[in-house]
């Protein structure tokens, strides 16, 4: 009996409800097809070929490249699909290095996981790329082209999401690799260190710079005094590969963890997050009423920021010279240990937990002295905890130390897009009350929608506001802007789409499942008892204590021209 609108797999139908490939129809179905270069943020490619299936007539296709027709009766296990899988299997182990043990991609990487998933257990084929080549020469990720299966995710991911164009296919056939333009190490190429290439690549071709034994090493050294920051969307980022649910908050226990690993002092970023409302928040105003140079860009993701001087320097102007909360937290926190040091202690260092690659970058620009000594991202975070036996759930939370221990419910929405200018809004509305916060909240800036606009009233005027996540569409304001098309006052950019929690420094997880970790920070907003940055204790202290007389030296930067 033929069936509208079905398509048969394996003798069962499956209804057809808008799917974009016969992939997604068999997903639908139950069944787990295996992948390499298909991705679903990302445009059809169609190059691994193991997701073969073969239809009534004996007919091999791809199943990510075509298109569901009602009416067809595919396979999707038979003996010859089986072989053929192997085979490609084989061929590409062939070509790559198989030193699994001492990978640090060992446990998550897809050619890894297909090997066990289909019996791979001997490879009939020489292995013809056994000495790794690495370029280590980025601050934030490593590649190691012995590792490459040549999926083109970490292309696309850059050219599509990103538009940097770091990175592409040269040359053809079994010679085939990819590379940087002219071959140039990946530091001196556009590249802007924000990894996603490294959170979309299947295998350890391109991995996240490790940098945990310096942290290790500090910990263990009694002459040192270790402090540290966690950003916003590492407490929610971490908990899926810790049999957390996604979305979490798990600060607590991360804070509980970190002390137990040596740390003398944690604090917490949204501290820092805000100083940077109150001084961006100025900095604004005064634009806005001395007709200042507008947009005001925001300024807290380093990718960003990076991608402007590479593509757009003649908009360095409109970034805002305040420093990311990062780096703002950092040079609050070295500048009060300076002469504040424990008895016994000759050295004071700090680093951050990012959810970000680029905040490695970041630490390491010399615009902003050194201030972070280094920083790690949340998978780092995870290997340390892993590597402790410290057990995650049956860690009991603790607090935030002193004397930074307070921080507003603004501060924490920065790691999702439109936190930051939420934030903002809450400090020039100047009014804490429900009703005034719930209007913000539903201006249109929340969502984790790409480009998001809003008109929001302010004196007499109306301000028109930009919310962008990836670099892509950043690429789209930004020629609308050049071009006349489209004016704003303020625009905030997150290189990730999503914002932060979406950072290649976190566990991997599609844009579409995001949400939740958005929502996490918005429910540790909403169970906050201080809303706004300017009703935070802390920054009325700091203001009229450490960062008398040094707010520009320790809160703004310039970025020097290239």
């Amino acid at each position: 009996m033929q069936l509208d609108n079905f398509i048969e797999i394996d003798g069962i139908p499956v209804k057809i409800e808008g799917e974009r490939n016969l992939l997604e129809v068999i997903s639908k179905s139950g069944i787990k097809l295996p992948v390499f270069c298909y991705h679903s943020d990302l445009s059809i490619y169609g190059a691994c070929r193991m997701c073969m299936v073969e239809d009534e007539n004996g007919r091999l296709m791809a199943s990510c490249s075509t298109i569901p027709r009602a009416g067809m009766k595919i396979k999707t296990n038979t003996k010859r699909l089986r072989k053929y899988r192997k085979s490609i299997l084989e061929l590409l182990l062939a070509s790559h290095c198989r030193d699994c043990t001492t990978c640090q991609n060992s446990g998550k990487c897809k050619l890894q996981e297909l090997a066990v998933q289909f019996g791979i257990t001997s490879i009939r084929f020489n292995n013809d790329k056994t000495e790794p080549i690495k370029d280590t020469s980025s601050p934030a990720i490593i590649r190691d082209s012995s590792k490459c299966i040549l999926c083109g995710d970490c292309v696309r991911e850059c050219n599509e999401i990103q538009n940097v164009g770091a990175i592409d296919f040269t040359f053809r056939g079994s010679k085939a690799v990819i590379s940087t333009a002219f071959n140039k190490p990946i530091a001196e190429s556009l590249c802007v260190n924000c990894g996603q290439c490294a959170a979309a690549c299947p295998t350890g071709a391109i991995i996240v710079k490790d940098d945990t034994s310096k942290v290790l090493n500090m910990i263990d050294d009694p002459e040192v005094f270790v402090t540290c920051e966690i950003a916003p969307a590492v407490r929610v980022g971490i908990g899926q590969e810790l049999d957390r649910e996604i979305g979490e908050n798990t600060l607590g226990r991360i804070i509980s963890i970190l002390h137990r690993i040596g740390i003398d002092k944690v604090f917490d970023t949204a501290t820092g997050a805000d100083l940077t409302v109150m001084e961006e928040a100025a900095e604004f105003a005064e634009r806005l009423e001395k007709g200042g140079t507008l947009p005001l860009f925001t300024s807290c993701c380093p990718a960003w920021v990076n991608f402007i001087e590479k593509k757009y320097p003649e908009f360095l102007p409109n970034v805002s010279t305040c420093r990311s909360p990062m780096s703002m937290f950092s040079a609050v926190v070295k500048e009060y240990y300076k002469n504040n040091l424990p008895d016994g202690k000759t050295k004071h260092y700090h680093f951050a937990l990012m959810p970000c690659t680029a905040k490695k970058f970041e630490c390491k620009r010399e615009e902003f002295g050194g201030v972070t000594d280094d920083v790690i991202t949340t998978q780092e975070l995870i290997k340390i905890i892993k590597e402790s036996g410290v057990r995650f759930n049956e860690t009991q939370p603790e607090a935030v130390d002193m004397p930074f221990g307070s921080a507003s419910g603004a501060g924490v929405i920065f790691g999702v897009t439109g936190g930051v200018t939420e934030a903002v809004l809450r400090k020039i509305a100047n009014d804490s009350s429900r009703t005034t916060l719930a209007q913000i909240e539903y201006t249109g800036i929340r969502g984790l929608e790409d480009i998001k606009e809003a008109y929001i009233p302010y004196g007499d005027r109306r301000l028109h506001i930009a919310v962008v996540s990836g670099l892509s569409n950043a690429v789209k304001i930004m020629e609308a802007i050049k071009s006349g098309e489209m004016q704003f006052d303020l625009v905030e950019v997150m290189a990730c789409r999503g914002g932060c929690i979406g950072g290649a420094g976190q566990p991997y997880i599609s844009h579409r499942k995001r949400n939740a970790r958005g929502e996490g920070l918005y429910r540790a907003d909403r169970q906050s008892s201080i809303k706004c940055s300017q009703d935070n204790y802390m920054t009325d202290r700091l203001y009229s204590g450490l960062l008398r007389g040094k707010t520009h030296e320790l809160l703004h930067v310039e970025y020097n021209k290239k």
